[in-house]
């Protein structure tokens, strides 16, 4: 029924709503409808959700998803919203995609936008959820090739972004993957054979340091330092240069590793991710709101440390700021409220919820109909321990203070 005249005019509103961001209309349109979220928009066959995902409005996103759009549709160019998504930055919509189970495995090309682009929270996004399967999967995932041979490595290096180039290395991107011919510029110009060393347009220090080598020779018979001569990188060539003495300094691990991010990803695909606000002024003191956006209750709790957050903030805390770069603890992220290093989390205790809340539906319905019965509440565990230590003390008034997301997501 997607481009029947009986919808047309009301998807034409559902998608004018998808690209102004307008929530509250997208709402309102899908609840008389739930079969818009499917309609294409005439033309480029663009589906609603590939228009938010381009816009960046991860709250219309999840709506869409909600009422039964395909994560995965692509349009006539055999774009999926993901890499929409990725072509643009937008790492809150790529969060809300991946807990959705889009198709990440077999779309690579959602890597290569990203890298290309440099949007580096997206990579790091990417990366994460593919080590939620598990196995090999990441290094294959991060190493697959597009056309002509091009790794996401390649296209980083290509267009300068360092922190890119940084974070691909770390997640075991091949230094030493090289190019087939292809017709595309400027790879074409560069030659078949070549590896990421030659299309690095900065960067060059990072490759060489972690073993990139500088005597690979591609089929135009170029050395990486011919390649920066020729492009006009004048700077490495005495990073490049076979010959050169100069040291080379030994790089700490991406600030953009995330280690909690995997275990993130899995808890949100059970759970779901929750973004609208459900707890009010003064409506349930018993709830033990979030400490980052005092809206929404604790429901997930740092290993270690023990402290909660809901799981939207904790998300968005592990996909923007950077990690711990100590080589001891890489990838750790640090704890908002006490500063110490975070690698996974776990769920706690659910908490109660009131009739007609949207947690309240969703335990219906991942119960089959039956509600669930809500945790008795209680004290609110800081680890293994059943005593809180003195640094989990110490932060509790943050809790009653005023508090600025903004100041941690910076």
């Amino acid at each position: 029924m997607g481009n029947s005249l009986g919808c047309a005019g009301l998807g034409e509103r559902l998608a004018a709503a998808a690209k102004d961001g307008d929530a509250a209309e997208a709402q309102r349109l899908l609840a008389a409808n739930p079969g818009l979220a499917r309609c294409n928009s005439f033309g480029s066959l663009n589906s609603p959700l590939h228009i938010a995902a381009t816009k960046g409005h991860h709250q219309v996103a999840a709506l869409l998803l909600e009422n039964g759009a395909d994560v995965n549709a692509r349009n006539i160019y055999g774009q999926t919203p993901l890499m929409q998504a990725c072509r643009f930055g937008h790492w809150e919509v790529v969060q809300t995609l991946l807990v959705w189970k889009v198709d990440n495995l077999s779309g690579r090309t959602a890597l290569h936008m990203a890298a290309a682009g440099g949007h580096v929270k997206c990579v790091r996004l990417l990366v994460a959820d593919v080590a939620v399967a598990g196995g090999g999967e990441r290094d294959g995932y991060v190493n697959k090739a597009a056309n002509g041979g091009v790794t996401a490595l390649h296209l980083a290096a290509l267009h300068g972004h360092v922190d890119c180039v940084h974070l691909l290395i770390d997640e075991h991107a091949g230094l030493a993957a090289q190019t087939l011919p292809c017709v595309t510029p400027p790879m074409a110009s560069i030659g078949a054979g070549s590896t990421p060393l030659h299309f690095a347009a900065c960067g060059g220090e990072i490759l060489v340091s972690r073993g990139a080598d500088r005597t690979v020779i591609n089929c135009n018979g170029w050395l990486p330092v011919d390649a920066a001569r020729i492009w006009g990188c004048n700077w490495l060539e005495h990073v490049l240069s076979p010959k050169s003495h100069l040291l080379i300094p030994k790089f700490p691990p991406s600030g953009y590793l995330s280690q909690p991010l995997p275990s993130l990803i899995n808890i949100a695909r059970e759970q779901g991710l929750n973004l609208s606000p459900e707890i009010s002024d003064g409506v349930d003191e018993g709830a033990d709101a979030c400490a980052v956006c005092l809206e929404r209750p604790c429901n997930v709790a740092a290993e270690g440390c023990g402290h909660e957050l809901c799981l939207k903030c904790a998300l968005d805390l592990c996909s923007v700021i950077k990690s711990y770069d100590a080589a001891a603890i890489a990838g750790e992220i640090p704890c908002p409220l006490c500063r110490s290093g975070i690698a996974s989390f776990r769920t706690t205790a659910a908490p109660a919820a009131s009739p007609g809340s949207s947690l309240h539906r969703r335990r219906r319905n991942s119960s089959g109909g039956s509600e669930h019965e809500a945790s008795s509440g209680g004290e609110k565990s800081y680890g293994s321990d059943d005593s809180i230590d003195s640094d989990a003390a110490a932060v509790v008034p943050l809790y009653h203070t005023p508090f600025s997301p903004s100041a941690i997501l910076t």
